[in-house]
């Protein structure tokens, strides 16, 4: 049964049982502040099971996207480790709890084939059940389980949570004995590669807090309501119905492992057994390869991009190790451009967007995988200095810092270090490789914990949400609206009354004010209530339908219950409005001269101005951003109309309005239309017709990340009074340069050019000076015991380059028998430094320059036995410095 039949079957299943299909939410986890992605298929529905939201269905049913790396190093070497997967899920939100999941799992687990279902065989289904849950063990029997078939187990295997603060409970697993070929008979409890865990039923029931580990947290209490949340990984099942060994043989993994193995000319499975533990290492590297290929597919068309941080240093990570692990089973070309294909092909059946942008996919793909292959050819280099000095100095062990610092700073993985290494006849400090992992990881840990602050106390916002339900926003409309005061919040809950100078949280019935989102400031203006009047200066919407006014009462007092006028500052809203409708024409216009993968990844629509992030894989050549405002001042001047309307994500879709990757919309969405130019799903604030902006100006474009540029520009009269402002500053450098307003630019650059070849002929002669005077200084040299001795200060200014050299100069011009050293010091910017440099005969005699300029500097500096540095001392030590290094050879020497 191909993958895709049993994810059909399996919503087919719950939606005839009265479930609402819900679509997969984006795997960026955007709307919950402790994850990076979707780790499981409950993360979308987490504010139902709290409370915090009402359904709009009290069933539901989804496959969800997820991620999960914590385990990343045990992929390949298991059956069940994926880095992506998908979750089939179905739900209950105080309807149905255990026996209704119960009998719903095993009705569509054992119904035959033909009628839908999945055909398991009953006999060898084993359920486990939590320690004392009497209730689920008496529903397993009554189903016809016999006793020795359900298991009861602990907090670790059997009490399902999220690892952070939020919604859990006890749970029932089911289990699929695959038969004695897969290892020891005895259930779950002896062998979970021959009994296969396919799904999970949670019951949900309780909130918990202060997540240590697995097993260690603190229950808040009971939820709301009893619900329930199950979870069968795809992969999983497709693999036992399809009798296949583990998930990275199924039909939408299998045919990347297969044109990888015919790549590097192995024969996949030929040498391992049927558990994952009896798999040989070239097996293991296939598997991961045709994991992270697909991960990194579905990651990047979702809208990730490799980057240094955050989600897209995980992707990075991903696609590292698998361009790493072709490398290290022979394969030295570029790989995805040959298995990136092959996933997409195995994943549009049942995500044919992937079809659709896999221009913009495999863009971003293939320059990470030639970024990295670049980064591995100068990674070798270094490592292979590091071998040379290593060898050269006898040693046995390359240093566990060399290792973590290719690793860490390089990206050079450290099974390429040990592989070198080892060819080379070395070892690597394995040990000081790890524990500085070790640190690095307790660091992010550190930082993770701070991040994860679990679902915040809403109560105050809930208890007004449930009170007068959602908050009807007018602003589209209108810009003064008469409302009644449904809530006040102070800083430690609901008040009822508040005075002159206090800062307190408004909630209207209805209201004007845009609350912050989608990129939009949000709207400020002033209140009238009664005898009080406040000060609106921010608004959002901490929950979904509450808008909440950020307000400083600044006459009066405002008490709940009371009504009012709420008044925009109109012309704050009518300059974002303009920024608002030039972000999309921003958008619209990069995308026809870069392509459809300039899509948005962030901006910021402020009072005369907008910030527009966006993905595309360099810099933007200068002439298309002409181009690019150029047709955007264009649009302005057909003074196209604005328009906005509501309907269905599916028509949205088909009339071609853009979306954001990662964003996460309902079933009826809002397009924004500029006449026949532009249409993109938005929920913000727009001018009426595209003439009332004026104008655009783009002022810069950037880079912020890896893949992601910036461009910032200017809208209305703040563009008007930018472009007068460079007249000006052009009309003043014509006059000084005496050349017309064109040709200001070309003289510039001539004068920058000229300065610069002065410059360096000023920097030749400096070296000259100081070099001038070398012979004299060996002719003066002092005797120290022996040591000839060269004490001197080079010329204030001169370069440090050019003080090394002339230490050096003079160090030469002496008789290499004769012992020597020379010692120099220079003064810049207040500090004083100093260099020494010493011939073989000196270190014949125990003379080190490193131990000069220590010696000199307490301790400070660094360098050789030949040549050594160092500085920072107040200018005025630089004959000290001198004297010191005169004072050691003599007393050395």
């Amino acid at each position: 049964m191909k993958t895709a039949e049993v994810k059909r079957r399996y919503l087919a299943h719950f939606e005839a049982n009265g479930h609402t299909v819900v679509p997969s939410a984006p795997l960026p986890a955007i709307d919950d502040p402790n994850l990076l992605f979707i780790n499981a298929g409950m993360v979308q529905f987490v504010p139902y099971f709290l409370g915090q939201q009402t359904p709009a269905f009290t069933r539901a049913v989804s496959v969800q996207k997820c991620i999960r790396t914590p385990d990343i190093d045990e992929v390949g070497k298991t059956s069940r480790h994926g880095t992506f997967f998908q979750m089939n899920g179905n739900f209950s939100f105080g309807d149905y709890f255990k026996e209704g999941a119960i009998n719903l799992a095993w009705e569509l687990s054992t119904k035959p084939v033909a009628e839908g279902g999945f055909g398991l065989d009953p006999s060898r289904i084993w359920p486990t059940v939590y320690l004392d849950d009497d209730e689920a063990f008496a529903l397993w029997r009554k189903i016809g389980v016999p006793e020795s078939h359900i298991v009861r187990r602990g907090k670790k295997d059997n009490y399902w949570h999220m690892g952070i603060p939020g919604p859990a409970g006890p749970c029932s697993e089911l289990f699929y004995d695959r038969g004695p070929e897969y290892g020891k008979d005895g259930g779950p409890e002896v062998d979970e590669d021959r009994f296969m865990e396919f799904w999970n039923l949670v019951f949900m029931q309780n909130e918990i807090t202060d997540v240590k580990s697995k097993e260690d947290f603190t229950i808040v209490g009971p939820l709301p309501k009893q619900n329930i949340d199950t979870g069968m990984g795809l992969e999983r099942i497709s693999s036992i119905l399809q009798g296949v060994d583990n998930l990275y043989e199924i039909d939408e993994v299998r045919p990347i492992l297969a044109r990888a193995a015919e790549m590097t000319g192995k024969k996949y499975g030929a040498h391992s057994g049927h558990v994952a533990g009896e798999s040989h290492p070239d097996d293991v590297r296939l598997r991961v390869i045709a994991d992270h290929v697909r991960t990194a597919l579905m990651l990047i068309g979702d809208g990730v991009v490799p980057a240094n941080d955050g989600r897209g240093y995980v992707l990075r990570r991903i696609m590292r190790r698998a361009i790493r692990a072709i490398r290290l089973l022979g394969w030295q070309e570029p790989a995805l451009p040959i298995l990136l294909p092959i996933a997409r092909d195995c994943m549009s059946p049942s995500y044919p967007e992937l079809a659709e942008e896999f221009g913009r996919i495999s863009t971003y793909a293939y320059a990470e995988e030639d970024a990295f292959l670049s980064t591995l050819k100068a990674g070798t280099t270094i490592l292979d200095t590091a071998i040379t000095e290593t060898r050269t100095s006898g040693g046995k062990q390359l240093s566990g810092d060399k290792a973590f610092q290719l690793h860490d700073t390089y990206g050079f993985p450290i099974d390429l270090t040990l592989e070198i290494a080892q060819e080379q006849g070395l070892q690597v400090d394995q040990e000081g490789f790890r524990r500085l992992m070790a640190d690095q990881r307790n660091r992010a840990k550190a930082d993770a914990k701070a991040r994860k602050t679990g679902h915040a106390d809403l109560s105050a916002y809930r208890s007004a949400l449930d009170a007068g339900g959602a908050v009807e926003f007018t602003g589209y409309q209108e810009v003064v609206r008469e409302s009644r005061v449904r809530a006040l919040i102070g800083d430690k809950g609901r008040v009822e009354v508040a005075g002159e100078g206090d800062f307190v949280e408004l909630v209207l019935d209805t209201t004007p004010f845009y609350a912050e989102g989608g990129g939009q400031q949000a709207d400020t203006g002033v209140i009238k209530v009664g005898g009080g009047r406040l000060e609106v200066v921010d608004v959002q919407q901490p929950i979904p339908g509450l808008i909440v006014h950020k307000a400083r009462v600044i006459q009066g007092e405002v008490r709940t219950g009371e009504s009012g006028l709420a008044e925009i500052d109109v012309i704050r809203r009518k300059a974002i409005s303009r920024s608002h409708t030039a972000t999309h024409l921003v958008h619209q216009t990069m995308r026809n001269f870069l392509g459809e993968s300039a899509t948005q990844a962030g901006s910021l629509n402020a009072p005369g101005r907008l910030r527009f992030d966006f993905h595309t894989p360099g810099a933007i050549n200068p002439s298309v951003l002409f181009d690019v405002e150029q047709q955007i001042n264009e649009v302005l001047l057909r003074d196209l109309e604005v328009t906005a309307f509501i309907t269905s994500q599916e028509e949205a879709r088909r009339l071609g309005a853009m979306a954001l990757f990662g964003e996460k919309y309902g079933d009826e969405v809002r397009v924004v239309e500029v006449g026949d130019y532009a249409r993109e799903l938005c929920g913000g604030t727009h001018v009426a017709r595209s003439g009332q902006l004026g104008l655009v100006k783009i002022l810069t474009e950037s880079s912020i990340g890896s893949g992601v540029r910036r461009v910032e520009a200017l809208v209305g009269i703040d563009a008007f009074g930018f472009l007068a402002k460079e007249h000006l500053l052009v009309s003043r450098l014509a006059d000084l340069f005496r050349v017309p307003g064109d040709q200001v630019a070309d003289r510039v650059e001539q004068t920058v050019t000229a300065l610069r070849d002065a410059e360096k002929e000023l920097e030749k002669l400096r070296a000259q000076m100081v070099l001038a005077g070398a012979g004299a200084l060996v002719d003066q040299a002092k005797d120290l015991r022996g040591v000839a001795f060269v004490g001197t200060e080079a010329p204030e200014g001169a370069a440090g380059n050019d003080v090394r050299t002339l230490a050096q100069d003079i160090r030469g011009k002496f008789d290499p028998a004769r012992p020597a050293v020379v010692a120099v010091t220079s003064r810049a910017n207040g500090k004083a430094s100093l260099i020494v440099a010493i011939n073989a005969a000196a270190k014949g005699r125990g003379l080190s320059a490193g131990d000069l300029v220590k010696g000199a500097l307490s301790g400070r500096g660094g360098g050789n036995a030949d040549l050594a540095q160092g500085g920072g001392v107040p200018a005025a030590e630089a004959p000290n410095l001198l004297a010191s290094v005169e004072k050691s050879i003599a007393e050395l020497g």
